[in-house]
């Protein structure tokens, strides 16, 4: 049994809603009927100036199209002084748009200037069709409601999106059809618009619209913006002329409009996605530009798409310049706060920049990990979260660093959203729980059965519903650079990198006398001499201190509190093998493509293991574990089963070429 998703009372609330709208309509198009197009125009400017004062969401939006339109040719102080000239061009023209609906069509032609374009006469005269490239620009309903711009003879039609409100659509489709035009439904595909075409006629398409999914991303004013590549399959289908007609105020209610053929290539070759949608969209920025004031910013050309704003997965893909040049599309990425989440959130870093041409990357990184950060190819910036700075100051910081495009969270706390939040991010992509009302838009999780998914998917997961292609194997590459080296290699002798400790707690840290056992074990074992670097915290100098001298006798370096991150990269890619608990260095030796053998006890493989297939996991599966605690409280059954002898198997099998077990 299914059940209607409009009940009768909403049904009719809306239809109440769009005849009172309807009504309004008509009331003020009468009222302004009875005043001279002047006086309308001016009463317009009047009610724009006010729409503006009190519009803070109209201004927010206009600033932001004019910071991306002009940032590079206008001053801050430019650009606040065109939006005040806009609203008021865009009162007056709206009012007069009104008014031309009491007035006749030669009365409309009677306030317009038209540059005439013998290539559009030759074009018609020569029986082929045309189409018009209309923009939302002056009153632009004049193009409408008149055929002052057509050639002489010609016959005109538009394409037109209808109107939800059925009484005003009715309206509006009367006014527009009162000189014979012919329109034809957006939603009924585009053959008739061929047919139209291919008789010799004329056929109007607004073009500066953001097309969402429909669209093609193309460069408009230098910044990607999904186009509509509606004109161009048009004039290829039916070799019909492309001609983009601007209009501008020359004084009150009086408008010129200018023709500009685009040239014969724009719509030849086979693909859409070409210089066509270059050429169209070039030819509309030169439009705006002669008339900005009369151009229509209150629209959100570059909108960004939900819940996809990367393009990777977007149907019909992007178009670039031939010079390269595009303005930046500002991603923030809130990284973990861990070193070895970091490490595992690479991967959907490096999907996300590869999401879309135009993405300048920059991670908000605990102050600890900014050298880890600055490391990893592919991210333009970081900004670094000192300890102890509050979450006003971080916002400060972000919003210092923008403006930015969307901002994306890999930790799950309400402090992070918050930082991005009021440091001005618009567009903030997260996991949800109790923070889900303060995120822009929430991610679901993955719901599978056992244990939540490893880390790695976790964060791919966010990547993957913002758009990004997720699937190519270079996301889990290395990091460029040296990597493990080859076993006795250089000095002729094996390096083993030895990671004792684990800043989450005792739990996961296997015994110092086994770490230093299966060091013996694998030095007498071994086909070449063995050098074992010990790495790790300043805290843990004093166990380093311990376990060098439990391993008296062997090749020991003690490197333990005296790298930074930066040298520890270094050190670690200088080893050919790091023995590990399950920590952050695990991680990163992992991505810098070091084998490793990791030991792990109160934690869980299949959520936290080394990224890879090269590593060995060495855990005994006691009925206790995995517990996640951070000390045990019991008797340690899960690290004192694993044997010295089975952890020196584990390295000697990778030397050897080979792994003896996998956790």
């Amino acid at each position: 049994m299914t059940g209607d998703p409009e009940p009768p009372r909403v049904r009719g609330l809306v239809a109440l809603g769009q005849w009172s709208a309807y009504v309004l309509f008509r009331v003020v198009e009468r009222v302004l009927g009875l005043l001279p197009l002047g006086i309308c125009s001016r009463v317009g400017a009047v009610g724009g100036v006010v729409f503006l004062v009190f519009g803070w969401r109209y201004r927010r939006l206009v600033d932001h199209n004019l910071r991306i339109a002009f940032a590079g040719e206008m001053s801050e102080r430019e650009r606040r002084l065109l939006r005040w000239r806009h609203a008021v061009r865009l009162g007056a023209n709206l009012a007069c748009s009104l008014r031309f609906g009491t007035m006749s069509p030669d009365e409309i032609a009677g306030c317009v200037e038209v540059v005439r374009s013998k290539e559009l006469e030759d074009a018609h005269a020569a029986g082929r069709g045309v189409v018009f490239i209309v923009l939302h620009q002056g009153p632009w309903e004049l193009l409408a409601q008149t055929d002052v711009f057509l050639p002489k003879g010609a016959q005109g039609a538009a394409v037109y999106q209808p109107l939800a409100n059925r009484w005003l659509d009715r309206h509006v489709l009367g006014l527009r059809t009162r000189t014979g035009r012919k329109l034809l439904n957006r939603n009924e595909g585009f053959a008739g618009g061929v047919a139209w075409l291919r008789g010799g006629g004329c056929l109007g398409v607004l073009a500066d619209q953001h097309a969402g999914d429909a669209g093609v991303y193309a460069p408009y004013f230098g910044r990607l913006a999904s186009t509509t590549p509606l004109p161009l399959l048009l004039a290829r289908r039916s070799g019909a002329a492309l001609c983009l007609i601007g209009v501008s105020s020359v004084g009150p209610a009086r408008w010129k409009l200018e023709m500009e053929m685009l040239p014969e290539s724009a719509s030849e070759g086979r693909s859409a996605q070409g210089s066509g949608l270059l050429a169209i969209n070039a030819a509309i920025e030169r439009a705006v530009r002669r008339s900005p004031e009369d151009s229509f910013w209150v629209h959100n050309r570059w909108k960004t798409p939900t819940p996809a704003f990367l393009l990777r997965q977007h149907k019909r893909g992007w178009v670039l310049p031939e010079d390269g040049g595009l303005g930046r599309f500002a991603v923030l990425v809130r990284s973990p706060n861990w070193l070895g989440d970091a490490c595992m959130a690479v991967p959907a870093v490096r999907a996300i920049k590869e999401g879309r041409p135009d993405l300048h990357l920059v991670v908000l990184s605990p102050g600890k990990l900014a050298e880890f950060w600055r490391a990893v190819p592919g991210v333009d910036g970081v900004i670094a979260r000192e300890g102890g700075e509050g979450v006003v100051r971080v916002a400060s910081k972000i919003r210092a660093a923008g403006p930015w495009d969307a901002g994306i969270l890999f930790p799950n706390s309400v402090r992070s959203v918050l930082e991005m939040r009021l440091g001005g991010v618009p567009h903030v992509v997260g996991y949800g729980g109790g923070r889900s009302r303060l995120l822009h838009q929430e991610v679901p999780r993955k719901e599978v059965a056992g244990w939540p998914p490893h880390h790695i998917e976790s964060y791919l997961q966010i990547a993957h519903r913002i758009g990004a292609d997720c699937g190519g194997r270079s996301l889990f590459e290395p990091l460029p650079g040296r990597g493990a080296r080859q076993a006795g290699g250089d000095s002729g002798k094996v390096r083993i990198g030895v990671c004792f400790g684990a800043e989450y707690g005792p739990a996961k840290r296997w015994p110092l006398e086994r770490f230093a056992e299966a060091a013996r074990r694998v030095t007498e074992r071994a086909a070449t001499g063995v050098v074992w670097v010990l790495v790790g915290v300043a805290g843990e100098r004093d166990d380093s201190l311990r376990l060098e001298d439990a391993m008296a006798g062997l090749e020991v370096e003690n490197l333990v509190g005296r790298t930074t991150l930066s040298e520890l990269i270094g050190a670690l890619r200088g080893c050919d093998l790091l023995l590990s608990n399950d920590t952050g260095t695990m991680h990163l030796a992992a991505l810098l493509g070091v084998p490793v053998v990791a030991v792990f006890g109160s934690t869980e493989p299949s959520w936290t293991r080394p990224m890879g297939r090269q590593h060995v996991i060495v855990r005994e599966k006691v009925e206790c574990s995995p517990c996640f605690l951070r000390e045990c409280p019991l008797d340690f059954r899960c690290m004192n089963s694993i044997s010295s002898e089975r952890v020196a198997g584990a390295v000697l099998g990778i030397l050897r070429g080979g792994g003896e077990e996998n956790g």
